[in-house]
């Protein structure tokens, strides 16, 4: 087994690589474990204040439950994978059945940020992306996928995720094993992660 943590700011590319490593495999082989799933429920709050909550903060995520679960791959045993809801700012009862695989990407946005998470990482990678074309993809996101407007994401860039990109997520660079700059459309890099990964589970 070997586990992949992909790292970069909102908006990098990281799902780009992430399907086209997914993508060059066997069904079965990979699974995902996205760090999205697991921020800390928010219901016991109101949902105005749900909807101001800073998702770009390493105390957002409960590093606890991702760790024993990854920990649980690594011994072979199945994991029941929680699910967040953007448009709730809550936890969902649903659940997502994950086996351990030759194959596990741990991936988002701060997850080189948590020292236990990082040990546990065979390759550590970071999508790099320049600030404007992140800026593009998370304006085009989140109106389609969270019912935001132009402004309201823009607003949110410039008061949340640009400043936390500078302080929390920019700084882990220097724990990642490859940068990936232009993200998903460095086809070098990607490629070159691919006939690595292979190498390793084959060997």
């Amino acid at each position: 087994m070997i586990v992949i943590g992909i790292a970069g700011g909102t908006g990098s590319g990281k799902t780009t690589v992430v399907r086209k490593i997914v993508e060059s495999f066997c069904d079965g082989e990979v699974a995902v474990i996205p760090q999205d799933s697991y921020y800390r429920d928010s219901s016991h709050l109101p949902l105005e204040e749900r909807l101001k909550l800073n998702f770009d903060e390493p105390a957002a995520i409960e590093w606890e439950l991702l760790v024993e679960q990854l920990k649980q791959l690594k011994a072979g045993k199945a994991i029941e994978q929680p699910t967040y809801s953007y448009l709730t700012c809550t936890r969902q009862p649903e659940t997502i059945h994950v086996e351990p695989q030759e194959i596990i990407i741990v991936e988002g946005i701060l997850i080189l940020c948590d020292e236990q998470l990082r040990n546990m990482l065979d390759v550590k990678i970071f999508v790099d992306a320049d600030s404007d074309e992140r800026l593009i993809r998370v304006i085009n996101r989140d109106i389609i996928e969270r019912g935001r407007t132009v402004e309201m994401v823009i607003d949110r860039y410039e008061k949340v995720l640009r400043p936390m990109h500078l302080q929390h997520i920019e700084p882990t660079k220097r724990y990642a094993d490859l940068i990936i700059p232009q993200g998903g459309h460095n086809k070098v890099a990607i490629d070159m992660m691919k006939d690595y990964i292979s190498h390793k589970i084959r060997r």
